[in-house]
């Protein structure tokens, strides 16, 4: 399998899924503004949204959506317990889960990486971060992890998304529970090894 990813986009998720799961991929670096994957290729020709990630599967099939090759990936290895069997409440619960993440804090935490952002909007844009991480900064009171004590596939996204967090200059400080969790994940050693290979603080 190939894994477009960008270091520091939310392809980072799949690929710490990947790591976390045993599962080999071929990493393809990819240059979003030029839409160039690192051999010269033409991104456009693997997804022609533009953006990463995508993964090639071994039948030839691309996936994208951050989400969705989570959820794939972690359905190639059904019996590590990343992820509940489809039919299950608790897959339910973890689709919600992973939803939430990319609706409202993927989708609100990347509107911030707008350049044309006024100072203005910047402030209504941290007021609903500030809605949405609320539930969040709840839901994590004594979980270790986004859905209990066993980290789950929810917990590659979140976690991706949330680093950005730092981006922005964003103090975690107000969200402590939050902020704990970011510790964990961060201290976990597939998660370190990712972030290596990416080039990116660990």
């Amino acid at each position: 399998m190939k894994l477009y990813y960008a270091p520091g986009a939310c392809s980072l998720a799949p690929h710490i899924t990947a790591r976390e799961l045993g599962i080999p991929v071929d990493l393809v670096k990819v240059d979003i503004p030029n839409k160039k994957t690192e051999d010269g290729g033409d991104f456009w020709a693997v997804n022609p949204k533009g953006y990463v990630p995508a993964l090639e599967t071994e039948a030839g099939e691309v996936l994208t959506e951050a989400g969705i090759i989570c959820q794939y990936l972690a359905d190639q290895r059904a019996d590590a317990g990343f992820i509940a069997p489809f039919g299950t409440p608790e897959r339910y619960r973890q689709m919600a889960a992973m939803n939430f993440v990319a609706t409202e804090v993927h989708k609100q935490i990347g509107a911030l990486f707008n350049p044309a952002l006024t100072p203005e909007m910047r402030t209504v844009q941290l007021g609903v971060i500030e809605r949405r991480l609320k539930p969040l900064e709840q839901s994590l009171a004594g979980r270790t992890y986004a859905m209990g004590e066993q980290v789950t596939v929810v917990d590659p996204y979140l976690y991706t998304i949330l680093r950005w967090m730092r981006i922005h200059k964003l103090d975690l400080a107000k969200w402590p529970n939050i902020a704990a969790y970011m510790e964990r994940m961060g201290n976990r050693a597939k998660v370190q090894e990712t972030l290596k290979e990416e080039g990116l603080p660990v």
